[in-house]
């Protein structure tokens, strides 16, 4: 009998220790990947540490989640030597350079452009597009006879490195955008402000040297961008075509719902985006998918198909550029 109770004893402290040494694995995954704590803002790729200052400005003074992400992705937008945001990026096969853009609060008022030419700002018209009309996108021209009526000034100049490259680029004509620079061309930002309110941003010039025309999923609500004030939002860089096939920012965002941590959510929706490119023999060396994720409690996550990926976040703590880990080592 003694033996039957020492062996319980012994047995159940054993499991104890075990569910201990789990917990303290979690508490401490957690506190590597957020603090948990508001305000915070996060976004992707290094030109997001800029970005997120201009946002923390605005989240510092106890300022709206939706003025700091506009703020914040503004800066990469109007900055002329960037070659993946705003009209100093890479122009599409025909030498336009293209902008797209959406955003989304957090009473999920949204606001969208795509296909908009010789605007500085495409953010801000989509946001004149979310609270001055009855519409959630606009495209092409009827884009840009839009942001005129409001005031926004037309851009004619141009960039004499991005023209270059394209010129350079028309000698062969061959599509094949380079992992980590080419194929990018995002910046995603997502925001929880004081009062524990989300709102998102995200803004491109989309891929270079894309047929004329093309959307990626920036623009497009519920694949480059998704906000659900009562769970999470999470936004998306990469190759847009795979974003848009998984709807890939709300599916992190429906995942966060179910229970996911915001890491785990973006690693599921990568692995949704690897599964497809192998049923279609898609080679994934040849691409880059990467999702960022912030929940309702200020906790964030990334992750990435392939290593090179990198995001920035914001908080009182200060502002720094994080690595995400990735299905391809």
């Amino acid at each position: 009998m003694d033996s039957r109770r020492d062996f319980l004893k012994t047995s159940a402290l054993a499991a104890a220790a075990v569910i201990t040494n789990v917990n303290e694995s979690k508490a401490s995954s957690l506190k590597v990947s957020s603090t948990g704590t508001k305000p915070i803002v996060i976004s992707t790729w290094k030109f997001g540490m800029q970005a997120n200052e201009a946002a923390w400005e605005v989240l510092n003074k106890n300022g709206k989640a939706l003025d700091a992400v506009e703020a914040g992705v503004k800066v990469p937008e109007g900055n002329m030597s960037e070659r993946s945001v705003g009209l100093g990026g890479r122009p599409d096969r025909d030498g336009h350079v293209t902008l797209d853009a959406c955003i989304m609060d957090e009473f999920s008022n949204i606001g969208s452009v795509a296909c908009l030419e010789h605007i500085k700002h495409p953010i801000s018209v989509a946001r004149a597009v979310m609270e001055k009309t009855p519409h959630v996108m606009l495209v092409g021209d009827g884009a840009l006879q839009f942001a005129l009526s409001q005031g926004f000034q037309k851009v004619t100049e141009v960039v004499e490195e991005s023209q270059r490259e394209w010129k350079e680029w028309l000698k062969t004509s061959n599509y094949k955008p380079i992992v980590n620079i080419e194929n990018h061309d995002t910046i995603g930002m997502i925001a929880l402000d004081a009062n524990g309110n989300l709102s998102g941003a995200c803004t491109t010039s989309g891929m270079a040297y894309k047929m004329h025309g093309r959307v990626g999923d920036s623009p497009i609500i519920g694949a480059g961008l998704y906000v659900d004030n009562e769970v999470g939002a999470a936004t998306a860089t990469g190759h847009g075509e795979e974003v848009i096939r998984i709807a890939g920012s709300h599916l992190v965002v429906e995942l966060m719902r179910q229970g996911r941590t915001p890491e785990a959510a973006c690693r599921e929706a990568v692995e949704r985006v690897v599964k497809l490119m192998k049923i279609r023999n898609k080679n994934l060396k040849d691409i880059q998918v990467g999702f960022i994720a912030l929940n309702k409690s200020g906790v964030y996550g990334a992750y990435c198909v392939q290593s090179g990926f990198n995001y920035a976040v914001h908080d009182s703590s200060g502002n720094r550029l994080l690595d995400s880990d990735s299905y391809m080592k």
